[in-house]
């Protein structure tokens, strides 16, 4: 019998019960940073040592940090479902809890990116991406984020697998980051859509939007057991 195929949105909600903080925790700062100074490709311009090294102590941070239950959680609704995991956050939690079919909409901070090619893309070893090393090319190696500005080269591909979803399912996320906010839009129509976060929603349009206001390790269970039934 074939398997449902369950598409999950993940945001940063669910990377902060592992520890790691968001630039949404205090009023736009990321850890004592404006998003301005270190997470536009003009702050890059601007100051790269600055950014490189705000980078790679997130990348420390996310070496240090193991997943969650929900991400653990996440990684076994596998024995069950065919699940597409499509995620706006640059760590790999999910991979490490299990999880085999992971998009990341916004980069991956555990590699680099050519400065003069984009599609040039390594993967790191370690913490540390120094001024100084280059790619193929000869160019500065940056982190490999999509930064505020600039494009989601990944976004029809996320679509793509949201238009054949069976249940659509948003965790840790406030929707209000475009464009993968804009994801739900390409549901289909009977399809269930549950979103788990504990703020306030910011969907209320459909009636097919079942929320569990949670934060993601209790969520998800209310999930599996009320509504997957797994």
């Amino acid at each position: 019998m074939k398997k449902q195929k369950l598409v999950v949105l993940t945001g940063a909600g669910i990377s902060a019960e592992s520890g790691l903080k968001t630039f949404r925790d205090s009023d736009g700062l990321w850890e004592g940073y404006n998003i301005e100074d270190v997470a536009t490709f003009d702050a890059w311009k601007r100051n790269p040592a600055m950014v490189q090294e705000f980078y790679n102590q997130r990348r420390k941070a996310i070496l240090e940090a193991k997943p969650n239950a929900a991400h653990i959680a996440l990684a076994k609704l596998e024995n069950d479902f065919d699940v597409h995991i499509i995620t706006q956050n640059i760590d790999d939690l999910h991979e490490r809890a299990g999880s085999k079919k992971v998009l990341h909409l916004h980069g991956e901070i555990k590699k680099s990116q050519s400065t003069a090619n984009s599609k040039l893309i390594y993967d790191m070893e370690g913490w540390e991406l120094k001024m100084g090393e280059k790619c193929e090319l000869g160019s500065q190696l940056r982190p490999f984020i999509v930064w505020f500005g600039e494009a989601v080269p990944k976004i029809e591909e996320a679509a793509e697998i949201v238009v054949r979803a069976d249940v659509f399912i948003v965790v840790g996320t406030s929707l209000v980051v475009y464009p993968a906010a804009g994801l739900v839009n390409y549901v289909a129509k009977k399809v269930p859509i549950y979103i788990v976060d504990p703020g306030e929603p910011t969907v209320t349009n459909s009636e097919r939007i079942i929320f569990i206001q949670q934060k993601a390790t209790i969520g998800i269970r209310k999930l599996m057991d009320d509504y997957l039934l797994v």
